[in-house]
């Protein structure tokens, strides 16, 4: 495994487990105990995933000690009114009475009064590192010129595709580490993955053209959360620590960029509010 070091010293895992729309709750709880007990020690969760119970029992199921562990969940903007509890019902769910990051997942209602709810449990010592997801560099820089911590971690949707230069430039100035959500486009990438360039790295190395895309990313000091259910696949994500890619071949990867997003960040928080909608299960 390899690490990023964040701002505040904090060792973060550079590839963990993500959970978006795992929502079963055998199915998602047996995926994150294997994945843990595979390797894996990064799981990344949200409350709007609607499955914090079900990732904290796969996170009991694993018999990994919790400090082996890193944690991440996300504030919903609905309840950044009352974010400080409802932190708190996230460490209820996940069975932890500390987590390593907790972001704000999207820039929409009143970021500044959940933010300072963050910035309380972290001086509290009940979150190790506090970030933001979904930020674009406006948002960022707006958020760390009139707050006290400064975001350790930018969370948004990073792929070959879309690889977030600009976005990545600024956070590289203000010291925000960057995470990538969908490294794969959500299956919106599988087109690139048929290109001779890739496939000719991939031959090269014995690897999937999915593994050199995460080899990729990692190399550009990203941290990747890949969402798996499967065990085939939670092995093959997780087998890319035992090659390098060689600069050249970077460069050729580098090239894939279009700077577009492929999932695409909704641009106001009805239509955000709305996924969230599709993805809870019923009743929620």
């Amino acid at each position: 495994m390899e690490y990023k070091i964040l701002g505040n010293g904090v060792k973060m895992p550079m590839l963990g487990l993500g959970t978006f729309k795992s929502n079963d709750p055998e199915i998602c709880a047996n995926s994150v105990c294997e994945a843990i007990r595979m390797g894996y020690r990064l799981i990344d969760t949200a409350q709007c995933y609607w499955n914090e119970e079900y990732v904290g029992k796969g996170i009991a199921c694993s018999g990994v000690p919790r400090e082996s562990l890193f944690i991440t969940t996300k504030v919903w903007f609905k309840f950044f009114d009352r974010a400080y509890d409802s932190v708190l019902e996230s460490m209820d769910k996940l069975r932890t009475d500390y987590l390593d990051l907790v972001l704000i997942h999207w820039p929409f209602a009143d970021t500044y009064k959940a933010w300072r709810a963050l910035e309380k449990l972290y001086h509290e010592g009940r979150i190790r590192a506090i970030g933001v997801s979904n930020y674009n560099a406006d948002r960022l820089v707006d958020l760390i010129s009139y707050n006290e911590v400064a975001p350790a971690i930018n969370q948004i949707e990073t792929n070959l595709i879309c690889q977030q230069r600009t976005n990545r430039e600024w956070m590289d100035k203000f010291g925000v580490a960057h995470e990538s959500y969908a490294p794969f486009g959500q299956g919106r990438v599988d087109e690139i993955y048929g290109r001779e360039s890739i496939l000719a790295i991939a031959a090269k190395y014995g690897k999937t053209p999915r593994q050199i895309t995460l080899r990729f990313l990692i190399q550009e000091g990203i941290v990747v959360i890949p969402k798996s259910t499967h065990a085939d696949r939670l092995r093959e994500n997780f087998e890319v620590f035992d090659f390098t890619l060689e600069p050249s071949e970077m460069e050729v990867l580098r090239a894939y960029d279009t700077g577009k997003p492929l999932v695409g960040t909704p641009d106001n928080p009805e239509k955000v509010e709305r996924l969230a909608k599709e993805q809870a299960p019923s009743g929620k």
